[in-house]
């Protein structure tokens, strides 16, 4: 997914009125289905293999025994390159305040800070957020050592209406919800993705979604109709772009190095640990 995609938003981006939103997501259906289709693979996990082992000191017969096994075990284990850079960012300009209050877990004084730009179509983001984000939290979120900033990042006007649903209080969408409401909406949308990413109704699936986590349709009507928060949704994603050189999704911004693509347990795990 590339910003080639990105004129997808025009519509949303130039004034058009958030009303017409909720009939924009019906007919982008087979937009969406094209757009994953020929969404590019940027997955940069890379693996090495380790021949590391230790020799056995036994003698005669018995020594060939205890050498291959205790060769099996090293023979089996990996070791995970960390990933090459994109880029160089300046962390303190990315962590200024944007148009939306940041979504963010962890400790403010985390040695690691990753901030992910991404796109709740984006089947690669999906990837992420089903396959290693609750992996990543539990080891290093939780225990400190980092602190994980989400920024949206939509390049289709259903994802920008599934970041806005995000963004509401179920209950009162005229406020903003805060980290504990947002992830596990996020969390929700990523998981399900296919059922309404892709649907022929969008409108109707993202409702149903909607009403899992506490919508009702006037609520859900009243949040895609808020002009002010599309507004800062498209300026997140734009000083992305124009600031950070963010050009597809997910984007990693980590300890000022830019990393683009999905990333497995074992690599983001190398890539945080080279820099404790």
């Amino acid at each position: 997914m590339s910003l080639s995609e990105m004129s997808l938003m025009k519509r949303l981006a130039t004034g058009v009125a958030v009303a017409a939103l909720a009939v924009t997501l019906a007919a982008c259906s087979d937009e969406k289905k094209e757009e994953t289709a020929k969404a590019p693979e940027t997955s940069q996990t890379t693996t090495g293999e380790s021949a590391s082992s230790t020799p056995a000191t036994s003698s005669g017969t018995t020594t060939t025994t205890t050498t291959e096994t205790a060769q099996a075990p090293a023979a089996e284990a990996k070791s995970v390159e960390v990933p090459t850079a994109d880029g160089d960012v300046d962390m303190a300009e990315v962590m200024k305040e944007g148009a939306l209050p940041e979504m963010a877990l962890g400790e403010a004084n985390a040695p690691v800070t990753i901030v992910e730009y991404m796109s709740t179509t984006c089947p690669h983001c999906a990837a992420f957020h089903n396959n290693t984000f609750d992996a990543i939290k539990a080891k290093y979120v939780d225990s400190g050592k980092v602190r994980f900033v989400m920024r949206e990042f939509p390049f289709d006007p259903r994802a920008a209406a599934a970041f806005m649903l995000a963004r509401c209080k179920p209950q009162n969408p005229a406020e903003l919800s805060d980290a504990s409401q947002y992830f596990p909406m996020i969390s929700m949308l990523m998981k399900q993705q296919e059922t309404w990413a892709a649907a022929q109704d969008g409108r109707e699936a993202l409702l149903q979604m909607s009403k899992l986590a506490g919508f009702t349709q006037e609520s859900f009507q009243a949040c895609l109709t808020n002009q002010k928060l599309l507004d800062d949704v498209n300026a997140v994603r734009e000083r992305g772009a124009k600031e950070f050189g963010v050009a597809a999704t997910p984007t990693f911004l980590i300890n000022g190095k830019r990393y683009s693509g999905d990333m497995s347990v074992d690599t983001m795990s190398a890539l945080i640990d080279s820099m404790l």
